[in-house]
């Protein structure tokens, strides 16, 4: 345990399964102290449980104004900075372009591209003044490299991120505050297994010249680098963590 993230004050939107347990995980591993956002507290509390006074859980709904400035002034409270936002949160209803009612578009980029903005915005005053920063969005390879049928809202919303990261990375540069986005491919969690049915990671795993899927701590060894001193001239940009799976010119 390297603990590169010691000390540091941090707020993870979307931690309390899948992918965003497997960052808190990591993050705290790494030494972080974390303020466990999530609309689905009790989840949120289960995973703050293994944890103990390392991680505090707190609902948020990241598509909300007021939730995103309130959890920014908890985490001020708690921990008199903000040195890391983690955005997880996100949502991918499947259905084709002509079915998908105006209202559910609406809210996949409410909660999938607003929410981040809610959140950047929220954190970034107090990270401008203590003149550090390290944001982290979490996008997918669907959207900004490839897609896929009935992806329509989610893979717009996933390349909104990237263009967001890029102008928040130019606002933030001169108050030694980072942007970037992690692109994870397929990865393997228990809402994907029970969501697309048992054959999926199999399916999936073919198209991965490593041969599987992500795991959600591959993707949270993504977020704590960039969240590291080890990458603090990186900023505005993605980080691919698929397996290689967009390298193909061919499915074979």
């Amino acid at each position: 345990m390297s603990e590169r993230l010691a000390g540091k004050a941090t707020i993870v939107i979307g931690g309390a399964r899948g992918i965003g347990e497997g960052v808190v995980d990591v993050l705290v591993r790494e030494g972080a102290s974390v303020m466990l956002a999530d609309i689905r507290k009790d989840l949120a509390d289960g995973v703050a449980d293994r944890f103990g006074s390392k991680v505090t859980a707190v609902e948020a709904d990241i598509s909300r104004q007021g939730d995103m400035e309130r959890i920014a002034a908890l985490a001020l409270e708690r921990f008199g900075r903000i040195d890391i936002l983690c955005q997880v949160a996100g949502i991918y209803p499947v259905k084709a372009i002509e079915d998908l009612p105006e209202e559910e578009w609406d809210r996949v980029l409410s909660v999938n591209l607003k929410g981040p903005f809610l959140a950047i915005r929220a954190c970034m005053p107090q990270m401008k003044r203590q003149k550090y920063g390290r944001i982290v969005l979490t996008g997918s390879i669907t959207g900004p490299l490839v897609s896929w049928p009935e992806h329509s809202a989610y893979a717009a919303s996933k390349a909104g991120l990237v263009g967001l990261a890029k102008t928040v990375a130019i606002e933030g540069a001169a108050h030694n505050v980072t942007i970037n986005v992690i692109e994870p491919g397929n990865v393997d969690t228990e809402n994907v297994r029970r969501e697309r049915g048992p054959g999926h990671v199999e399916f999936m795993s073919k198209a991965v010249p490593m041969g599987r899927l992500a795991t959600p701590n591959d993707c949270g060894e993504a977020v704590a680098f960039l969240a590291s001193d080890a990458a603090s001239y990186i900023t505005g940009t993605t980080l691919v963590l698929d397996g290689g799976q967009v390298l193909l010119e061919a499915k074979v």
